[in-house]
């Protein structure tokens, strides 16, 4: 109805209505007896076909015998992805602070959107820009320098450490003056500041480095202090453009005249956020040559990034040099995570929960549910499956749900063995291993190449779910939406146990045909969790 929408604007006046387009549509389809088994134009002018019986096994036939791990390309998707590099910011800690609840949602986010591009082939710069810079660091430089000694003698705890300068610093008016004056060395670059600082921010690297290993995430750091020589030069541009002007002694951006602008220096001269995000865009755009920047925080920030987008447009940063094309740039902006009682998740004291007790909690209540069950694995295969199930829960209840939106952590909710969870998808995976293991002394790769037949309607529901693989990760980066795959995932796993529920697949006369399509079920669901940073587990 939409594309008779389009053509009426153009002054089409061909067809009187939607239906008489469809019906035309249907008319012109190439092929349309060898393709379809049945055509038909329903209500107002909505198509719907059905796929002949050899089309659709073809199809199965083909996705089974392509779908080898680490030799997948896209080709089947309908519209390419017409970028070549692209450039993740995501994660983005602050130094000296613990990671806690608060960076899961950026991180786990931005690592699946990652994947999903590298899936299909396209170049991937992983971006950390981690807070590593500022007033923090004066404070905790001066704290150090008054108990005396190294950063590795004084610094056993990091976050109590800071929690002792923070205490100093808004209690105590010498030590906050003596801070900014260290403050202030440290930006002019003095060595003994600048050698505490790369000190400490290697102790909080290696505390950061422990949960990005538990989480499986690879990332390159590119904190603050990256950009900081580069943001006079960048500010000059944009004032000799006239996009920046001064407005009660700071240097502000205007998007509106009525609107708070984005202060990109100070009054009293020092850098923020924004000048290191503006120094950022432009030298990911003019030194990583990035076709695409994505920026994955929380909604809270969309106002800030709107105004360095507006910047950066402006300032014709986003034009490349022979005109032709432009860098995309967005913004992935997510919901809070919200505890039971429906507010942000804290811990009972109404801290922030630190995210790696967090991952804890969740390994060892999936190891307490698989120690009480018969499962058959020693106690190392155990342990193992407990890590997997644990962190997959935690980023699969993140992953499904709309990214936009606030979502409820929830154990028990994470951990259930039945619906839309990490664990009912493990589960259906180790269910379909456990069938091809029965069939082990048959050659899958020889099976997809003879004819596969598909007599009940379980199995046909089952191979076109099957299909639907390339359109969810095109939607996923299309849209950024990683619950687009995770969709795709659980209406895999729920059309499986129909299947698997009604149709016989070792001993039977179909056992060959069903093989491929168990088969191309259990790839293309590794192929799903690789993206969505699960590790898939054989045996439960």
């Amino acid at each position: 109805m939409s594309i008779f929408a389009d053509l009426k604007k153009k002054g089409d006046k061909r067809f009187v209505n939607p239906r008489s387009l469809a019906e035309a549509i249907v008319e012109a389809i190439p092929r349309k007896e060898e393709l379809f088994a049945k055509t038909s134009v329903a209500g107002p002018g909505f198509i719907n076909v059905t796929l002949s019986p050899v089309v659709l096994s073809e199809r199965v036939q083909y996705a089974a015998q392509n779908s080898a791990e680490k030799n997948f390309k896209l080709a089947e998707t309908s519209n390419a992805i017409f970028v070549r590099r692209v450039v993740v910011d995501y994660s983005s800690p602050n130094i000296a602070k613990e990671m806690h609840v608060g960076h899961l949602r950026s991180t786990i986010i931005g690592e699946t959107i990652c994947r999903a591009f590298e899936f299909v082939g396209i170049e991937t710069i992983r971006l950390n820009h981690v807070g590593d810079w500022g007033t923090q660091f004066g404070m905790l430089i001066t704290h150090l320098e008054d108990k005396g000694g190294s950063e590795k003698s004084q610094i056993g705890d990091l976050q109590a450490f800071y929690r002792e300068a923070k205490l100093r610093f808004d209690g105590d008016e010498d030590f906050k003056t003596r801070s900014q004056a260290a403050v202030v060395k440290l930006q002019a670059g003095d060595e003994r500041m600048l050698s505490r600082w790369k000190n400490i921010c290697e102790i909080s690297r290696r505390e950061f480095e422990e949960i990005y290993k538990m989480l499986d995430v690879s990332i390159l750091e590119r904190g603050e202090s990256f950009y900081n020589s580069m943001i006079p030069d960048v500010l000059e541009d944009l004032v000799q453009k006239k996009i920046a002007v001064r407005n009660e002694g700071a240097l502000c951006i205007f998007q509106n005249p009525d609107d708070p602008p984005l202060i990109c220096k100070k009054s009293d001269g020092g850098f923020n956020y924004a000048s290191t995000d503006l120094a950022a865009i432009r030298q990911r755009i003019t030194n990583l040559r990035a076709d695409w920047i994505i920026y994955v925080t929380d909604v809270g920030q969309s106002k800030h990034f709107e105004g360095v987008f507006d910047a950066a447009n402006r300032a014709g940063w986003l034009d490349r040099e022979n005109g032709d094309s432009r860098v995309r740039i967005d913004h992935v902006g997510f919901g809070l995570v919200m505890g039971e009682d429906g507010k942000r998740f804290r811990t009972r004291s109404g801290d922030t929960v630190p995210l790696k007790s967090l991952l804890l909690e969740a390994q060892s209540r999936c190891l307490e549910s698989l120690q009480s069950r018969e499962t058959g694995l020693d106690p190392d295969k155990i342990q193992e499956a407990s890590r997997a199930m644990g962190i997959g829960a935690v980023k699969y209840a993140d992953l499904h749900n709309n990214r936009l939106t606030n979502y409820l952590f929830s154990y028990d909710r994470m951990l259930d063995l039945k619906g839309n969870t990490a664990v009912y998808l493990l589960y259906t995976h180790a269910r379909i291993s456990s069938v091809l293991a029965r069939a082990a002394h048959k050659d899958i790769a020889s099976l997809c190449m003879n004819d596969v037949v598909f007599t009940e309607e379980k199995e046909r529901m089952l191979a076109l779910t099957i299909l639907k693989f390339p359109n969810a990760v095109e939607s996923l980066i299309q849209e950024l939406l990683p619950s687009r795959l995770c969709d795709y995932a659980y209406n895999l796993c729920v059309t499986f146990n129909e299947f698997y529920g009604s149709c016989k697949v070792i001993g039977s006369e179909e056992e060959n045909s069903r093989l491929v399509l168990c088969h191309a079920t259990a790839v293309y669901l590794r192929h799903s969790f690789h993206i969505l940073g699960m590790k898939p587990l054989y045996k439960l």
